[in-house]
């Protein structure tokens, strides 16, 4: 690219939100990892930095720090959370830790709106995430922002147009927090504004060949737009050299088997292979409970199974996944910055160390929306690209506890209840994703005139826009009503069900 503006990771959870945020603004971005030289930046023609938030402290004996040099390159830069204090402590000012950690929603107060504030209004509803602050501005700042907390909250050296911001601007509940990410790019950085999806098509097609060469390649189709779209733009770039399975693990809803085998049949020129290993995957999940290990069990026998398909197929190189960044982010570091793990996700942290497949993710930096962009742009039918997300260990992390066949028949028939209202109501296409969980644990109910003592589903139905926060769903109570009332009417084994309000953060989308 002509331009680049330059995201420098220190492993905060919000990275790659930074950089889908200067996406959204349609400008090119690239993360590097911390230790990046300013000379390969200088090389790499960078017109704008932004120093990323982080878990740690700049107090840390193993802070990462980054190389003092990008701030003599002549570029504007932006800190943002960890990104401020480090301006604050490399550059000559002061930073201490807070009375108390502020984690949530605050209110910035706009002293001088500059490039930075323009067009804002003079309090914002901010999103915080930091335990230290700037107390003592570097030579040459002075403040245009303040919280409660903060008389320090935005600052700015207009002479070398640097910024810092205590508040996170790229995540959702941040008032004006993309016009502030634009103003940065646009406003002091002069980016030009044309990068577009299908720039983002070109690259990942060019990155695919280039990586793929003449080798086969074996995707895990699980029917859903990650895996689709990937399949899609794999297909575009090696065509006959890719082949899809799709792996019947025992896991799946009700009916999910034939609808995916009919949906590719009817829309796809690809092959398409179906495999049917329920019986190994519930074996090894028996009296399994523990979460975490849920997920490894099922990601390294996902890799086996698909090892095993190579000898039907022909052989192969590369493992091919619909990973996402919200995957990414939550199981592992990347490119070993040190971010904290959240839970292992079946494709990432749950696959095993050593595979004879190499593993090929051209969505690994997107969220769900854009990949949908993607799908829709690859002419994708709207059946799959705007079809709720289904983890790939399936039921496995809906049965919370142990796994057994009476209880996944129990929320398969459970879940199809509640899919079958959404559908016909139309909120299934509102909603960002809507299920039903098995709690295992018993209440008393009252069947006629005789006692029910059975299990307890759970309702999750929830908002959200990129998967990294979510809130739960207002439905109709009439709605709420008729899903209850089936549920406890039609599946045996269930006398109760609850409805799940909990917002991510803190909670998490799925259970387990």
């Amino acid at each position: 690219m002509s331009q680049t503006i330059a995201v420098i990771d220190f492993g905060s959870q919000y990275t790659q939100v930074i950089a889908r945020r200067i996406r959204e603004c349609q400008v090119y971005s690239k993360i590097y990892h911390y230790s990046t030289t300013a000379e390969q930046l200088k090389a790499d023609g960078v017109v704008g930095i932004i120093l990323s938030g982080g878990p740690s402290s700049v107090f840390a004996k193993k802070a990462p720090i980054p190389d003092r040099g990008i701030f003599e390159l002549g570029v504007p830069v932006l800190g943002i959370c960890y990104g401020i204090q480090l301006m604050g402590h490399l550059l000559g000012g002061k930073v201490s830790r807070s009375d108390h950690r502020e984690y949530g929603h605050g209110t910035l107060t706009i002293r001088r709106p500059g490039r930075l504030f323009a067009g804002l209004p003079k309090k914002l509803r901010v999103w915080n995430s930091h335990g230290d602050r700037l107390i003592k501005l570097p030579p040459g700042f002075t403040a245009i922002g303040t919280t409660d907390n903060s008389e320090f909250a935005a600052i700015e050296d207009l002479k070398r147009n640097f910024y810092g911001i205590q508040f996170h601007p790229e995540v959702f509940h941040t008032e004006g927090g993309v016009d502030v990410v634009r103003n940065f790019l646009v406003g002091v950085c002069n980016a030009a504004q044309d990068w577009t999806t299908a720039d983002f098509i070109r690259r990942a097609v060019a990155d695919i060949r280039a990586t793929v060469g003449k080798s086969r390649v074996l995707l895990g189709l699980s029917g859903g737009v990650d895996s689709s779209v990937a399949a899609a733009l794999i297909h575009k770039a090696v065509g006959r050299q890719l082949t899809c399975v799709f792996v019947d693990n025992g896991l799946l809803r009700q009916g999910e088997r034939e609808q995916v085998v009919s949906l590719y049949a009817r829309n796809f020129k690809i092959d398409v292979r179906v495999v049917d290993a329920s019986a190994i995957f519930l074996r090894r999940l028996k009296g399994v409970t523990e979460p975490e290990q849920k997920r490894k069990i099922i990601g390294r026998t996902f890799v086996e199974v698909f090892e095993k398909s190579l000898k039907t197929i022909g052989g192969a190189e590369f493992l091919a996944q619909g990973t996402l960044y919200p995957d990414v982010i939550e199981s592992v570091a990347i490119g070993n910055n040190p971010a904290a793990l959240i839970k292992s996700h079946h494709n990432v942290g749950g696959l095993p160390a050593r595979m004879k497949l190499k593993l090929l993710e051209p969505l690994r930096e997107l969220f769900k929306d854009e990949v949908r962009a993607v799908g829709t742009a690859c002419g994708l039918p709207r059946e799959v690209v705007w079809r709720q997300p289904f983890p790939g260990p399936g039921l496995g992390v809906r049965v919370v506890g142990e796994i057994t066949r009476e209880r996944l028949e129990i929320l398969r028939k459970a879940d199809a209840i509640l899919q079958e209202e959404m559908m016909e109501t139309g909120w299934y296409w509102k909603v960002w994703q809507s299920f039903a969980v098995f709690l295992p644990v018993k209440s008393v109910g009252v069947v006629g005139d005789e006692r029910n003592y059975a299990y307890v589903i759970g309702l999750r139905i929830v908002e959200s826009i990129d998967a990294m926060t979510a809130d739960w769903t207002r439905l109709p109570y009439e709605l709420l009503q008729t899903i209850s009332s089936r549920i406890t009417n039609e599946v045996r084994g269930v006398s109760r069900v609850v409805l799940d309000i909990s917002s991510k953060p803190p909670a998490t989308i799925e259970w387990e």
